[in-house]
């Protein structure tokens, strides 16, 4: 209770004020040129490199880590959850889960999206998670062992998520890759430089190699 209150009267500080607060109190650590906007960011560990920053209005919480590669962004509006490690009848089976989110450097996460961390989310560099309204979701009833279950999440260096799409848990999205609006994602790609979509997501087509967005060197797309 005291934690929540704390990180309540956060958000009413000053920037420099507050990063200071959560830096003291809850021992995040936050590069002088990172920024949170008005938004409940409470996991066990935060780190936010340089010029890393967090939007208006999302919320954070439940998880081990967050953590900002440098010049990475969360944008506003996003939900992000999870289920803390430590002693629980849920997901005792898989002692090595890691509650975590990771975005690389120049990854970006636009707003109103909802992911899920209860096992390891990890965007990787330059990649973006686009548009609104997505889904990541990491955890789901094992109906076999009829036991909660989680599988990490991974996005490749340079790829791009289109709009409203879902990505289960034990699913990839290859480096340099695209996955189509709307798509499902519910398995581990490798192919990169290939356009993937449809409800399963599969390949669709491959995708030229020289294409400015795969090798532009500042991940915000103006």
């Amino acid at each position: 209770m005291l934690k929540k209150l704390t990180m309540f009267l956060s958000m009413l500080l000053p920037w420099p004020a507050r990063r200071s607060l959560l830096e003291k109190q809850f021992g995040y650590s936050i590069h002088p040129t990172s920024r949170i906007g008005f938004a409940w960011i409470c996991p066990r560990r935060l780190i936010m490199e340089e010029n890393s920053r967090i939007g208006h209005l999302t919320i954070c919480k439940n998880i081990d880590l967050l953590h900002l590669g440098a010049h990475s962004i969360i944008g506003q509006l996003n939900w992000i959850t999870g289920f803390p490690s430590g002693s629980s009848r849920h997901f005792a089976h898989q002692p090595d889960r890691k509650p975590e989110l990771i975005l690389e450097s120049h990854a970006g996460i636009s707003s109103r999206h909802l992911i899920d961390c209860t096992a390891r989310v990890r965007i990787g560099a330059f990649a973006t998670l686009a548009g609104f309204r997505s889904q990541l979701v990491t955890h789901s009833i094992d109906l076999e062992a009829g036991r909660q279950s989680s599988e990490p999440i991974e996005i490749g260096e340079y790829s791009f998520v289109g709009t409203n799409s879902v990505i289960l848990g034990g699913s990839s999205l290859p480096h340099h890759s695209v996955l189509g609006a709307k798509s499902l994602l519910n398995k581990k790609w490798e192919a990169p430089f290939h356009l993937y979509g449809g409800v399963p997501a599969k390949p669709l087509k491959q995708l030229p190699e020289d294409l400015a967005y795969f090798r532009r060197e500042e991940g915000f797309v103006w």
